[in-house]
């Protein structure tokens, strides 16, 4: 009984010392945590996260039990428990055979992270206690050191053929063992935001104490960057969340040494040092999560270099190679980023993982500079990049994310060219078990007694604003109308300044370079009330300020005009010349052959000015604004043309609905960016 005590008190002395520890981030303004935002149910964001719950993450799990996963954690947990055993000499043991890749266990911490958030939000004791049952199975596999990597601890004489013979050998092409640990780190901190145990965080911290001893500059360490990048962020958090310098120093360290050990690729922006980058090259997913890590490193330490390098790296994408859907990675070959405005469309490859990296990105800029422009890419992204990546009811997926489709090229890497309920690589599926349910640790920002309101979504918030509780609670049919409420529900801080995110594609732009630019004759305009009263001033970096003494009830009402805009791309982007992409508020819109089944969406022409009609349907048991507009058919699969050189054209009705709602009817043709000009028809 004594001993069961003292254990119960040294767990919280545990916990409050972690709590103790929490410290800055580092960045001159502070995201709002997850752990501080319940968005509304039924609200769309409220049903993204409500699949999520009910279908992605009991999937994810499912599929941890029937692809092997949790096996796999059990079979190292045997062999630690009976080394050398016999079984070890078995054919049924051969690593190689039954796992698939060397990555494979981060799909059981991704989901675990997703559950986590899910906690917060929807608190399920049912949920908890599984989540402890597969942590229970976790543990057993971890290594008296703290080393956690079944495919070497299952038989670690003949492990997984991407391993290597020994630990971090192969660590910067293929064992991704950095990786592992960086995604059981991100899991474990959310898990332990969501529900105060210390269960997992313990498991992450024995492995990444393992990491820190073993991997490094120094003589007797294994001097290696990793090879797929994402510890460099998890370990940063890890810092923030446990004040423990020695995780910020070996984050720190995975990226001072990148570009100057024996591994020198571009495909793993390992060809340079970090600091020397200027434009995104190679993996974009590996990209986007080292540019993430770069910037929490420089915020934590105060390295300029690494901010300047970030700088000139998203000013590269975001000029340059940034669809107008917020994907990045044009490439198949290597997923990757590929030239200064090489944007394809039929192959492009946009991985959904790719656009999960661009939000962090994104984030992180906001947080770093305080311009609105951040958040508008990071809205792009979120509204059409990432959950085009899910279907509405959450249970099939897509890897890829292209801007067309024949319904013939094989954008999938499995030869398909519909969502599928699985992938064997399963790292987009789980990606968004872990990354939808997060959504409400982005919504809101603070810095001294600046609250930026950043996202628009129903939601309750409380909110620390110089120390003191602000409870505000915003209403919204957002992204279906452009009408927000915000109320103040409680106001501890007295006098703050409200900052409302005006995004730009309201009045201004699409994005925030030269890349898209409005092509119609369209304006937008805003307005912003306080209690009736109108709101009027200067925007400060996209933001409209309004300082003043809150009261509970004071009611902010926003407007943002959402007519349908059309879109054009720079003239270098060789595939978007003379055609046009369409959009509305956050969402990007194309046209699907189910809706056009009278004629070919790749055989007609959009007008010079056109004019849409929008209405309401469901598409897969979602509501979607879509609309119409009256375009041109352009006669023959040939383009043949009368004696005087005009293409023969009728009347034709176009339907257009939301990128993101693609490909739920089965697959199909698809354009976002149509022909304004004959010679833009076949241009693929």
């Amino acid at each position: 009984m004594m001993k069961r005590l003292s254990m119960i008190v040294l767990g919280l002395i545990l916990m409050q010392h972690l709590t103790a520890q929490v410290i800055s981030n580092g960045y001159p303004i502070s995201q709002v945590p997850f752990t501080a935002v319940k968005v509304t149910p039924g609200t769309f964001w409220g049903e993204r996260i409500r699949a999520a719950r009910e279908v992605t993450i009991p999937l994810a799990f499912s599929k941890c039990e029937t692809t092997h996963r949790y096996e796999n954690f059990n079979m190292a947990a045997y062999t630690l428990q009976h080394p050398g055993h016999e079984g070890l000499k078995n054919p049924k043991w051969d690593v190689s055979k039954f796992m698939g890749f060397s990555f494979d266990d981060t799909d059981v911490y991704k989901t675990i992270e997703g559950a986590s958030y899910v906690l917060q939000t929807y608190p399920d004791a049912k949920l908890k206690q599984y989540i402890d049952s597969v942590l229970d199975i976790v543990a057993a596999a971890q290594e008296p050191d703290g080393y956690l990597y079944t495919a070497r601890t299952i038989n670690p004489e003949h492990p997984h053929h991407w391993s290597g013979k020994n630990r971090w050998e192969v660590e910067e092409v293929l064992s991704h063992e950095l990786y592992n640990l960086g995604h059981m780190v991100d899991a474990a901190c959310a898990h332990y935001q969501a529900t105060g145990s210390d269960k997992f965080l313990n498991i992450a911290k024995r492995y990444a104490d393992c990491v820190v001893r073993e991997v490094g500059p120094n003589p007797g360490q294994a001097c290696v960057t990793p090879g797929h990048q994402i510890a460099e962020m998890a370990l940063a958090r890890l810092y923030v969340l446990t004040g423990e310098k020695k995780y910020l120093d070996e984050a720190k360290f995975l990226l001072d040494y990148r570009g100057k050990t024996k591994t020198k690729n571009i495909y793993s922006q390992s060809d340079k040092p970090a600091i020397d980058l200027t434009e995104a090259w190679g993996h974009a997913v590996r990209a986007g999560y080292m540019y993430a890590g770069m910037a929490d490193v420089a915020a934590l330490t105060g390295d300029s270099a690494y901010i300047k390098a970030i700088d000139t790296i998203y000013d590269n994408i975001v000029s340059k190679k940034y669809y107008i859907t917020g994907g990045v990675g044009a490439r198949h070959e290597g997923e990757a980023f590929g030239a200064d405005y090489e944007l394809p469309n039929l192959t492009s490859y946009n991985e959904t993982c790719a656009a999960i990296s661009m939000v962090y990105l994104f984030h992180r800029m906001f947080l770093l500079h305080g311009d609105a422009k951040y958040i508008d890419c990071m809205e792009r992204t979120l509204y059409n990049g990432v959950i085009s990546g899910m279907s509405v009811d959450g249970g099939r997926f897509f890897y890829p994310n292209p801007l067309s489709s024949d319904g013939k090229y094989k954008f999938n890497a499995d030869g398909t060219v519909e969502r599928q309920p699985w992938f064997g690589c399963a790292c987009c599926p789980s990606n968004l078990c872990r990354f939808i349910p997060s959504f409400p640790g982005y919504m809101y920002a603070v810095k001294d007694r600046n609250l930026f309101v950043n996202l628009f979504a129903g939601n309750t918030a409380t909110i620390q604003v110089a120390g003191k509780d602000v409870v505000l609670e915003q209403t919204t049919q957002y992204p279906w109308d452009g009408d927000i409420t915000v109320t103040i529900q409680k106001n501890q801080a007295k006098q703050f300044a409200l900052m409302v995110r005006i995004p730009e594609w309201v009045t201004n732009r699409p994005v925030p370079s030269h890349l898209y630019s409005f092509s119609d004759d369209v304006l937008g305009s805003y307005s912003v009330k306080v209690n009736g009263q109108p709101v009027n001033g200067a925007l400060e970096n996209g933001y409209l300020a309004i300082d003043r003494k809150w009261k509970k009830g004071d009611v902010v009402t926003i407007h943002f005009d959402m007519p349908v805009r059309t879109v054009k791309a720079h003239p270098a982007v060789r595939d978007d010349r003379g055609r046009i992409a369409v959009e509305r508020g956050p969402l990007v819109y194309c046209a699907e052959g189910v809706d056009n089944e009278r004629f070919s969406i790749f055989n007609f022409l959009m007008p010079a000015q056109p004019r849409f009609r929008t209405a309401e349907r469901t598409i897969n048991g979602t509501r979607d604004v879509t609309f119409t507009v009256t375009a041109v058919e352009v006669d023959g699969e040939a383009l043949d043309t009368d004696k005087q050189g005009h293409a023969h054209v009728r009347p034709a009705v176009l339907t257009m609905i939301p990128y993101y709602a693609w490909n739920h009817r089965g697959p199909g043709d698809m354009e976002v960016w149509m022909p304004q000009s004959i010679g833009a028809l076949g241009n693929y």
